[in-house]
């Protein structure tokens, strides 16, 4: 399901920070934005990356789920949740746009949906490739 059309219905809601890395310290705080472990991409307000000096890098195509293909801006932002942050490719959600905090975003984080708590919880040590 792409978060242009909506979000799952396993999704829940979270507060997180987001930063422009290449001016950092000053945030601004995105309230209850949908969690969605089936959205590969975080979907952000466009004013927001822009008030921050984030620049787009690039132009992706999304497929949303009738078929229909849109076109939108992408850009580098640092994500700050459940005390802790990474740095992400973010796209610039647009008049319309879902606005969702991803899959590849919550594995930077290294935290997980607890669907009992309804939170982003450590996912705990990450897998690392055995020593030869």
């Amino acid at each position: 399901m792409n978060p242009v059309d909506s979000f799952s219905m396993e999704a829940f809601r979270a507060d997180i920070e987001i930063e422009n890395p290449a001016a950092p310290g000053r945030r601004v705080t995105i309230s209850s934005i949908a969690v969605d472990t089936r959205s590969p991409s975080t979907w952000l307000p466009a004013a927001d990356l822009a008030s921050l000096g984030v620049e787009p890098v690039k132009v992706r195509r999304f497929q949303l789920t009738d078929g229909r293909v849109l076109e939108r801006r992408v850009g580098s932002a640092r994500i700050h949740a459940s005390g802790t942050s990474t740095f992400d490719d973010v796209v610039f959600a647009e008049a319309g746009d879902a606005i969702v905090l991803g899959a590849r975003s919550l594995s930077g984080l290294n935290v997980r949906v607890d669907p009992m708590r309804q939170e982003l919880v450590d996912a705990g040590p990450a897998p690392a490739a055995a020593a030869a």
